[in-house]
């Protein structure tokens, strides 16, 4: 075994060598920054908007809901149908 190719190498890696780098490292600190465009505003600005938003639009539900609950809501066949071929675009 050839002791003095293992000086050498340790040599290479000696821990003051690391430190010194870590060192140097730490000399140059880079902050990274972030800036939201205004489009990116307006969009965080919209989805805050919808997020506060109800799911269910009550003022427009209740009323229908009271109709079918009273037996009074009449469905006419042939608007359901021109507005279902409507969306099937026939």
């Amino acid at each position: 075994m050839r002791i003095e190719a293992y000086n050498q190498v340790q040599q290479v890696y000696s821990p003051k060598r690391t430190q010194k780098a870590q060192a140097a490292g730490n000399a140059y600190q880079v902050r990274d920054n972030v800036e939201i465009s205004s489009i990116g505003k307006d969009i965080l600005t919209a989805k805050n908007a919808v997020k506060a938003s109800p799911d269910v639009r009550t003022d427009l539900v209740e009323p229908i809901k009271e109709k079918i609950k009273n037996g009074t809501y009449d469905v006419d066949p042939g608007a359901f149908a021109d507005k279902l071929l409507e969306k099937l675009n026939f």
